[in-house]
């Protein structure tokens, strides 16, 4: 039976996440040479080399990634440990690590707040990311749940609906198509288009809807990695944009942006709450999954002058 301990696992985290070891001494408030200890005496009891040492730094060797990938579900298991204790205790307590897409960062810190303002000892962190960080966070177990507007398909999850997530089609106040009604599919698409990167939900759902126009989707437009680059973008008279309404509140309600009245729009998809399947929901977690169930639609913000004339859905 091995003999390892937490200092010694939560040593191996750091090294894995900084990939020096005077980078994570730094980060676990030790100094360098008990780090080393630290790992030689892991890695004596492994009887393998977990980290290769390089002129970049340390790499995980294939057991390194074993070791660590264990390492990190002891250390979630034993917050879920802790969490429940409190919630034994009555103290509804806990803590819960939420991970959201680009996108959500303009309504996560309002669910936050007032999910906060009803369990106040609830220790909540945000990480912010694009889709495919988001989920590389999911795998990893970095963060306890998600937002996000498509489940992923390549991990397996759990994934509730909170609220409708609207897409439209903003561009500045001057714009030819500003005061017009009723804008075709084949009108919009003659005009210049600015875009999310490959793999995002927004771009996703602009392919699909120029689908059926022939070549359209070939090539959408400048791509850009960002929401708020996009809109200083379209602001500046670049092109128009495809973008969530729940990121243009601001700029809608101070005239700086328009949305474009077009057939078909907005489309609606929804914002689903995100978790792994393989494990079990701690009590801050249930709490905020059922918050979300509860409130979470009327925390999403919309600008006061949206009123779709109509909606179309979005497959997810």
């Amino acid at each position: 039976m091995w003999n390892l301990t937490l200092r010694q696992l939560r040593t191996l985290q750091a090294i894995a996440a900084h990939g020096k070891i005077v980078s994570a001494a730094k980060a676990l408030g030790l100094t360098a040479p008990a780090v080393t200890i630290q790992l030689r005496q892991l890695e004596e009891e492994l009887g393998l080399e977990l980290f290769d040492r390089t002129a970049e730094g340390m790499r995980p060797t294939a057991a390194g990634m074993v070791a660590t990938g264990t390492a990190q579900a002891i250390d979630e298991r034993l917050r879920q440990m802790r969490d429940e204790i409190d919630a034994i205790k009555g103290l509804r307590a806990g803590s819960l690590r939420l991970g959201v897409i680009s996108t959500a960062k303009y309504f996560a810190p309002r669910l936050m707040a007032a999910f906060m303002k009803e369990l106040p000892k609830v220790e909540m962190l945000l990480s912010v990311g694009n889709r495919a960080e988001t989920i590389a966070n999911l795998k990893s177990h970095a963060v306890d749940m998600a937002l996000m507007g498509r489940p992923p398909k390549d991990v397996s999850v759990t994934a509730t609906p909170f609220g409708d997530h609207p897409l439209v089609i903003v561009a500045p106040p001057d714009h030819p198509l500003a005061t017009v009604h009723g804008i075709s599919k084949e009108r919009i698409a003659q005009e210049n288009f600015l875009v999310r990167e490959h793999g995002s939900g927004t771009r996703f759902s602009l392919e699909i809807f120029f689908s059926d126009i022939p070549g359209r989707i070939d090539d959408l437009g400048l791509e850009m990695d960002s929401n708020e680059t996009i809109k200083q973008a379209v602001m500046a008279g670049l092109g128009i944009a495809f973008i969530s309404a729940h990121t243009i509140e601001a700029e809608v309600e101070a005239g700086r942006l328009i949305i474009l009245d077009v057939v078909g729009l907005p489309i609606l998809r929804q914002w689903y709450a995100v978790m792994r399947a393989d494990r079990a929901m701690s009590p801050a977690m249930e709490a905020f999954h059922e918050f979300l169930k509860r409130k979470g639609a009327a925390h999403l913000p919309l600008p006061h002058t949206f009123r779709p004339r109509q909606a179309s859905s979005a497959a997810t």
